[in-house]
């Protein structure tokens, strides 16, 4: 019975000496077929061209291998994939809790973070907690619950009707908004606050400029007029 004795298979293609095999197809640096060579002739190129021979189809027969700088290719991946796990949108379910009797500005304060989660593309589990002699008032947190629902109407939706848990009544609100669509829409709210703060917003910045030029040509023109309105 064969049995692996090894460690991790390593998920790094072979590079240069590690590749070992009599010839291989190799591919230039910029892409073009330059057939099937010898592996010496492979490396006696990659010296030329000062570059890394890397073997990127190891199955094929012979292998597939391309010159290629392999510490900036393992760079650039590196990038794209730290790029797209940025990009991915990851489903949160943020919580908030809340007691039957709360007060106006309690209340106020709670809901405005459920906004919040909300707008950011986030589940939210609302919780109503009840104590001592509430647990017989339950209709006290239903009305809570439904109350907030209708609040927050525009940016979210009742996903988990309330329902009791113990001495908690729970519900979970869903948002309208796709966690992507709530990322871009954040990054370009950034993007034109940054703008804004360089002096590059297109909220009339180009008319600002024509009229900031006024003062320069009447100057050019009139320069005892311009000193005497200074």
């Amino acid at each position: 019975m064969w049995c692996y004795r090894g460690g991790s298979i390593s998920a790094e293609p072979r590079i240069n000496d590690r590749i070992r095999v009599p010839e291989v197809r190799l591919v230039g640096p910029s892409g073009e077929q330059v057939g099937i060579v010898p592996l010496a002739k492979a490396l006696e190129l990659a010296q030329e061209y000062d570059l890394d021979l890397v073997e990127v189809a190891a199955t094929a027969r012979p292998p597939v291998c391309k010159l290629m700088d392999y510490g900036k290719f393992k760079y650039e991946s590196a990038m794209k994939a730290r790029e797209a796990r940025k990009n991915q949108a990851h489903t949160v379910i943020k919580e908030m809790k809340l007691r039957p009797k709360i007060d106006p500005h309690d209340y106020d304060t709670k809901k405005g973070h459920v906004v919040r989660f909300l707008k950011q593309g986030d589940k939210v589990k609302i919780t109503i907690m009840f104590r001592g002699r509430e647990q017989s008032r339950p209709e006290l947190g239903f009305r809570l619950l439904q109350r907030l629902a209708s609040d927050v109407e525009d940016l979210g939706f009742i996903e988990s009707n309330p329902k009791q848990d113990g001495r908690n009544m729970i519900m979970v609100l869903g948002p309208h908004k796709k966690k992507t669509e709530a990322m871009a829409e954040a990054r370009e709210a950034q993007a034109a606050r940054k703008a804004e703060r360089q002096g590059y917003a297109t909220d009339g910045s180009a008319d600002d400029d024509e009229v900031a030029e006024a003062p320069a040509e009447a100057e050019a023109e009139a320069p005892a007029e311009t000193t005497s309105d200074a």
